[in-house]
């Protein structure tokens, strides 16, 4: 949806399940469009795309891709955003650390992404622009001490953001990459990830000369760098001194818990078989002690805590709702973002809700799915409204969708 000083707001469709563009679009179909009509109905509806590589393939064929533009006119929907973070299946199968296959460093990353952006050119509307994010180049534990593999991440990074401008160009539409940093990940703290551009502008001396790095820049998931133990003012004022573009905010929030013997207890209702879920030990502060790369390598490490230590979880939480002792969560980081983007209302213009891990919550966290996307919504304007950046009178409909 449109909202104050040119933002864009959608939730992410990769809460669905759906690795064929038909079976997308089905998800569309059933669930996105019952969502609309509690929080835009008769308004322009923005839909976050995820496009998993075999629904792009199928949806790139000419008639497919008509047929989908004639469904968004027909529906008064718009897409301003593809999630092409998951290349492969992402839903009710391992995904673990797969999430992140291909690399940066594959022919394969590459050519998907530029699909995508191929596909997204053709869809976004004039002035709106067209973001697309994806993996912070690698899983860390595939790259450490990799050079050369590192170098054909800089090289593909390149290539892409080449096609980038050269479909921004010849089309005037505003498109951007966004780099996710993640826990774990070759780039997953903000330091890392400042760090990470210096090197590639350094190993690709043609990213500062042609501008590039107007079209690769930066997606910030607010649940993975509360995860991180970072300030969300002073982490985006890093990424901003940097010169590095905000190309698309995730609205998202993270599992937070003190380590003793009940937290360590009641987390056992967060360990699944689908989905990584690191866990960083640390301390206000952005002081950070240890990481483990899924839960429950955490839960079996011998218990051995500091005064104050508390455990993060890279669990996306849903943002409308606590989740009860013994538990907490950083949805004050998404409402310090928030703050952060009132300060500086054009530094990013794309903002997407991303609560993927709906079947896998624990039973008292989840309520039907489109509940939860409105009651998200409901959550998402209101803090937004309350900084001027979404209309006042667009939170308290939906508000009201909620306690009707």
């Amino acid at each position: 949806m449109k909202l104050n000083h040119g933002l864009h707001l959608a939730y992410c469709t990769n809460v669905h399940r759906g690795e064929t563009w038909a079976e997308t679009l089905g998800t569309l179909e059933r669930h996105t469009l019952a969502v609309r009509r509690d929080v835009a109905a008769g308004e322009p509806y923005a839909i976050g795309l995820r496009l998993g590589q075999r629904a792009a393939a199928e949806l790139a064929q000419p008639a497919e891709f008509d047929a989908f533009r004639r469904w968004l006119d027909r529906h008064g929907c718009y897409v301003f955003t593809i999630n092409g973070f998951p290349y492969g299946s992402f839903h009710g199968t391992r995904v673990k650390e797969q999430v992140y296959a291909p690399d940066w460093s594959t022919p394969e990353r590459l050519a998907y992404t530029r699909q995508l952006f191929d596909l997204l050119v053709k869809l976004v509307a004039p002035g709106t622009g067209g973001s697309v994010s994806t993996v912070p180049g690698s899983f860390k534990p595939w790259t450490e001490g990799d050079a050369a593999r590192r170098k054909a991440i800089f090289g593909n990074l390149t290539r892409c953001a080449r096609h980038i401008a050269e479909l921004s160009e010849r089309t005037g539409h505003d498109l951007h990459l966004g780099l996710e940093p993640e826990p774990c990940c070759t780039v997953e703290t903000t330091a890392e990830t400042v760090q990470f551009f210096e090197a590639w502008q350094a190993g690709e001396p043609a990213v500062g000369t042609e501008q590039l790095l107007r079209r690769v820049g930066v997606n910030y998931d607010c649940c993975h760098l509360a995860v991180e133990f970072e300030s969300p003012g002073p982490a985006l004022d890093r990424l901003a001194a940097a010169g590095l573009r905000l190309s698309k905010l995730h609205v998202s929030s993270a599992l937070r818990v003190r380590p003793d013997a009940m937290g360590r207890a009641a987390l056992a209702a967060f360990v699944e078989p689908t989905y990584l879920h690191q866990v960083v030990v640390g301390q206000a502060g952005e002081t950070v002690r240890r990481r483990f790369v899924d839960l429950p390598e955490a839960l079996a490490a011998p218990e051995a805590s500091e005064p104050g230590d508390e455990w993060r979880v890279h669990f996306h939480l849903p943002l409308h709702a606590a989740p009860g002792a013994p538990f907490a969560d950083t949805r004050d980081h998404v409402l310090g973002a928030l703050d952060w983007l009132q300060r500086h209302p054009g530094a990013c213009q794309h903002l997407e809700m991303e609560t993927y891990t709906w079947e896998v919550l624990p039973a008292a966290l989840r309520l039907g799915i489109e509940e939860q996307l409105v009651r998200e919504y409901a959550w998402t304007l209101d803090g937004l409204a309350g900084r001027g950046l979404a209309p006042r009178a667009l939170a308290e409909r939906v508000a009201g969708k909620v306690r009707s």
